[in-house]
């Protein structure tokens, strides 16, 4: 099984979603690989201050060491689920990779189902806005690791 987290620039949100969800993969003894890149991303940028400072607050700090991937720049194809943060990322990735349009969902309506499918972009704003963007992803993470290893 391996999961790909999408998002623009693979600096914030999929990056936090990446490390989030190897962080539960690996307290719960499972094996899922789990990678992460962006729709937009600059291969090789590095992940915001912001990102690492919140990963760090759970005890993550492999994110110092994390560098953004275009989603060209991935085995995409080779995933068996990805995950988007938003519907425009998703619609995007379903029209780049029709072949696996049917394993293409935002993260939101994977973990819950629901109609509210949207995870805003923190990029530029507080560290506040960052840490409830990670509460959210943490939450969506939960429960997506929850489901696959039902």
């Amino acid at each position: 099984m391996k999961i790909m987290f999408v998002c623009t620039g693979n600096i914030c949100r999929s990056a936090m979603a990446e490390y989030l969800a190897k962080q539960k993969i690996k307290e719960m003894g499972k094996e899922i690989a789990v990678e992460s890149c962006g729709t937009q991303a600059y291969t090789g940028e590095e992940a915001t201050q912001n990102t690492i400072m919140v990963l760090q607050k759970r005890g993550i700090s492999e994110a110092k060491k994390h560098h953004a991937t275009n989603h060209q720049d991935t085995d995409i194809k080779g995933s068996d689920l990805i995950l988007c943060a938003t519907q425009t990322h998703k619609r995007k990735m379903q029209s780049l990779y029709p072949e696996k349009k049917d394993v293409i969902k935002t993260m939101k309506e994977y973990a819950y189902e629901t109609q509210d499918l949207n995870i805003a972009d923190p990029w530029g704003y507080s560290l506040e806005t960052y840490e409830n963007c990670c509460i959210e992803i943490e939450k969506c993470v939960t429960e997506i690791i929850k489901r696959l290893t039902r």
